[in-house]
């Protein structure tokens, strides 16, 4: 179709006077899922039998297919573009529609002159619509004012069009987190209706069963603002949220709580109960956080670490940081994540440190001091998630333009990325905490419910697969 044909460079018609009874023009087109989301989209036409394939295998065709009137849209495409072409008026179009057109379908578009008349301008065309195997899948006829006068004009540029369903990945690991039974955790002063949905969600949703521990008062008038009923015997009563986080550390203590879910508090106050050498939740691995983000045209989820706790990360953390990583992404089901350490340049200088610390670290993973999936480094950005421009540069990597871990060689780096991704690029992120005894569930105070949902489904499916080893007290 023009626009969708780079070769075709101008359009043209054909005027009253130059059309002759039989002419005919033509295109094909193949039906595409996309085309059948575009559509849906402008048209608002949601109907499952073209979006939603279990449904649609339950229907007499079996399978999903086009709407209708994409048909007719393709029709108009060539009275507009081909016969007659630029200044074609449309006046009435009749359609009969005799067969499915399904996605992978090679569709011919041809109408065809059969009446005209001098005085009105008026033309009257046969349509029909063709599938690969000639079969009809659309009749009808056009009625339209022919173009009087001659007009020749370039093709005009069409948009870049890219469909996205936000959190369209973060779905799969939702349903992976409900097949399991819900993750006791405690919810560290959920006294803003942010953090209570997210959990109240997290918990319809069977990943979490929570505990609410804070101000109880505040909790209650916070859920009777929203609207929600909480059970009271499930409020563990703490005076402000310093004791709410020393409150909800004592619960995984003693064996009540699996999690921390961050409430309205600061992130500082939550770790420093974490962190605490006598009461707090340590391991044998520095704390870290990961953001996983479902990313616009972006074919996986992407992981970014560490971009909230380890400010500038010396070797011995940084191996912590790349090990959390791997074992949270093998817990979600991929068994070989590629690990990129990224620098500003993918050659080892003495002038840039982080790619001496990216040698020091894929070293370590030769030696086995860090385990799972593939790492490469130091690595620039773009190296890192775009085959196009490793290819360019002539990079020979199982990692470079297919990372699933990108590794930020410090807090702002990472965070920066994350960011940008976020509030520019139209990304999904939950956050996670890994390094304590267990997962901590950290998002931002601006994030929404959804994203404390996914960032519990994250930390269910942690739990499970890699429990992290605590320190001997």
């Amino acid at each position: 179709m023009f626009g969708c044909d780079p070769s075709i460079t101008t359009v043209e018609n054909r005027t009253l006077d130059e059309l002759q009874i039989g002419d005919s023009a033509e295109v094909d087109r193949v039906l595409t899922p996309k085309d059948i989301e575009l559509f849906a989209v402008m048209s608002g036409d949601v109907n499952p039998a073209h979006l939603d394939a279990t449904y649609a295998a339950e229907t007499g065709f079996h399978h999903v297919i086009a709407h209708g009137m994409w048909g007719g849209a393709l029709i108009s495409a060539v009275l507009g573009t081909r016969l007659p072409g630029p200044g074609t008026i449309y006046l009435g179009q009749s359609l009969r529609f005799r067969r499915p057109v399904s996605p992978g379908d090679k569709i011919t578009v041809r109408v065809t002159v059969r009446e005209k008349d001098m005085a009105t301008a008026k033309v009257t065309l046969d349509c029909v619509c063709l599938n690969q195997s000639g079969e009809m899948v659309i009749t009808g006829e056009a009625l339209v004012l022919a173009p009087r006068e001659k007009v020749r004009r370039p093709v005009s540029h069409l948009p870049e069009v890219r469909l996205h369903t936000p959190g369209a990945r973060f779905a799969n690991l939702i349903l992976a987190a409900r097949a399991l039974p819900p993750l006791p955790t405690a919810i560290v002063h959920p006294c803003d209706d942010l953090s209570l949905l997210g959990a109240i969600q997290a918990e319809a949703a069977g990943i979490i069963t929570a505990l609410w521990v804070g101000p109880k008062a505040k909790i209650l008038a916070t859920a009777a603002a929203a609207s929600v009923t909480l059970d009271e015997s499930r409020i563990i009563d703490a005076p402000h949220s310093h004791a709410a986080a020393e409150v909800a550390v004592d619960l995984v203590r003693d064996g009540r709580a699996g999690a921390l879910m961050k409430g309205k508090l600061h992130t500082d106050e939550l770790l420093s109960a974490v962190l605490c050498r006598d009461k707090g939740l340590r391991t044998e691995r520095r704390l870290s956080h990961v953001f996983a983000l479902d990313v616009p045209d972006v074919d996986r989820l992407l992981f970014i670490t560490d971009a909230a706790i380890n400010i500038a990360p010396d070797l011995e953390t940084m191996k912590d940081i790349v090990q959390n990583a791997i074992d949270l992404v093998m817990a979600l089901g991929i068994e070989t994540p590629r690990t990129a350490l990224l620098s500003a340049v993918e050659t080892i200088t003495g002038k840039i440190p982080s790619t001496l610390l990216a040698a020091s670290i894929c070293k370590m993973h030769d030696r086995g001091q860090i385990v799972g999936g593939l790492i490469d480094g130091p690595l620039a950005y773009d190296n890192a998630i775009s085959l196009e421009a490793v290819k360019a540069k002539g990079i020979v990597s199982d990692v470079a333009g297919r990372a699933d871990i990108l590794v930020a060689p410090n807090l702002e780096s990472g965070n920066m990325i994350a960011k940008q991704l976020i509030h520019l690029g139209g990304a999904e992120a939950a956050g996670l905490v890994l390094g304590a005894k267990v997962p901590i569930m950290l998002t931002s105070r601006a994030d929404g419910p959804s994203a404390r949902l996914t960032s519990a489904a994250l930390a269910r499916l942690h739990a499970e697969a890699r429990p992290t080893k605590p320190v001997a007290e």
